[in-house]
């Protein structure tokens, strides 16, 4: 509301000023002037306010502006005089206005044709109501020439005051659509962490359960073993460390059942072809990398016979990946992401993550996968927390995947380039029937 009030406001000066800028197509009184494409304009961006009352306030505005300046710029004319030669464009503004919002040319959707085309009757209707008036005050009838003329200059103005709009229009589209994008990335990103540690989640529950049940069925054999000495106590201790982890299931159970109702709830896509799911990849760590003042040169590789596969589950396994690449390299390198079926299995889908960086030593590659490995240190000598690549493995086997590390040595370079390779059922990341 206050955006439409600053333009409101903005109108009421513009206006009278572009109306300065004006020819005299009859040799009389009336002329054609720029304020009436300003006006146009305006009445075009201005929304929740009615556009009869902006041609009524738009038009004493004018008629006041143009006697002030006339007797300013000639004192010696009366009142009445400046009054008679100015009056009637009021009329031009107010019959503007009024038809503007009796077509409703701001309706929703908007379709520039047909706006052009009411525009030029509106200006035309508005310009012989003028004209009424003045031959009504000094007897210069207006003719068809004079129509013509009128509604040549109403099409040109028209379609330059349209042509500018939707300039504007196909801007702020734009614009609305890249931000739209950046937030469904957002909202993307944010699940797909929320989807991963529920899926960890998941696991723990189902270990509480294991536990729940050793703990009960060694509170059973305690009771039975006669030959222990203080059964019933330890039978007792056995029972009440049941109980225990069985109260953190149900609290686990509560805390997964809220976080897959809040994946449920901020998730409106599950499914995305998979050009856009690694553009998205690109993109995300291409900014990440960025942030770390690494220049990074990303690829990516996509099957476009690949069917529409689960967001959150590609974006657990090969964002991470992804980022882990990022992170590993120095200053600058290459990164490429490739998403394709397995050759010859098209059934089997391949996710890939290759990388130019320093590579991992001989001795470490059987551990990258372990928890709490790590190569990666903060600037205070603080080492990650290396869940990354456990994380991923545990997703991978979790859906009756793999994960395996490649590296060799680059043609013509001293680095090494390392590879991460990731195969999965097809089936368990489409939807159901594809």
């Amino acid at each position: 509301m206050k955006l439409n009030t600053l333009l409101f406001l903005l109108m009421l000066v513009f206006v009278p000023l572009a109306g300065e800028l004006n020819i005299h197509p009859f040799a009389n009184t009336f002329r054609l002037s720029f304020g009436t494409p300003v006006f146009f304009f305006f009445l075009l961006s201005i929304r929740h306010i009615p556009p009869a009352l902006s041609g009524v306030l738009a038009g004493i505005a004018v008629v006041a502006f143009r006697i002030l300046l006339n007797h300013y710029t000639q004192p010696g004319l009366p009142f009445e005089e400046l009054l008679t030669l100015h009056g009637p464009t009021f009329f031009y503004y107010m019959v503007y206005g009024l038809l503007f919002q009796v077509l409703n040319i701001n309706a929703e959707p908007y379709r520039a044709l047909r706006v052009g085309i009411l525009s030029v009757g509106i200006e035309v209707a508005a310009s012989v109501s003028e004209l009424s008036v003045r031959w009504s005050m000094d007897g210069d009838f207006w003719d068809i020439i004079k129509i013509s003329k009128v509604a040549f200059m109403a099409m040109i103005r028209s379609f330059f005051v349209l042509g500018f709009y939707n300039m504007i229009r196909l801007n702020q589209s734009v614009q609305h659509e890249e931000a739209q994008r950046q937030q469904t990335e957002r909202i993307l990103l944010l699940v797909s962490d929320l989807y991963e540690e529920s899926v960890q989640l998941g696991k723990t529950l189902s270990h509480a359960e294991q536990i729940t049940r050793e703990s009960y069925e060694l509170y059973r054999e305690l009771q039975q073993d006669e030959s222990l000495k203080d059964r019933e106590h330890y039978a007792r201790q056995a029972l009440r460390i049941s109980g225990q982890v069985h109260e953190i299931k149900k609290d686990s159970q509560r805390i997964f059942a809220g976080l897959s109702k809040l994946i449920d709830a901020e998730s409106g896509v599950h499914y995305m072809a998979s050009q856009e799911l690694g553009e998205l990849i690109i993109r995300t760590n291409s900014k990440y990398a960025q942030s770390l003042d690494k220049s990074i040169r990303f690829t990516l590789d996509v099957d476009p016979l690949l069917p529409k596969l689960h967001v959150y589950t590609v974006l657990t396994l090969i964002n991470n990946l992804t980022a882990n690449a990022v992170e590993a390299m120095k200053d600058n390198g290459r990164i490429d992401v490739s998403i394709r079926c397995l050759p010859g299995k098209e059934d089997i889908a391949s996710f890939s993550v290759t990388d130019n960086g320093p590579g991992i030593p001989q001795r470490k590659r059987e551990t990258v996968f372990t928890p709490g490995y790590t190569t990666k240190y903060d600037e205070e000598g603080q080492p990650s927390t290396g869940m990354g690549l456990f994380y991923v493995r545990e997703v991978a086997e979790s859906l009756e995947g793999t994960i395996e590390l490649q590296q060799d040595e680059e043609e013509n370079t001293d680095r090494l380039q390392t590879t991460f390779r990731i195969t999965l059922p097809l089936r368990k990341l489409t939807e159901k029937g594809r």
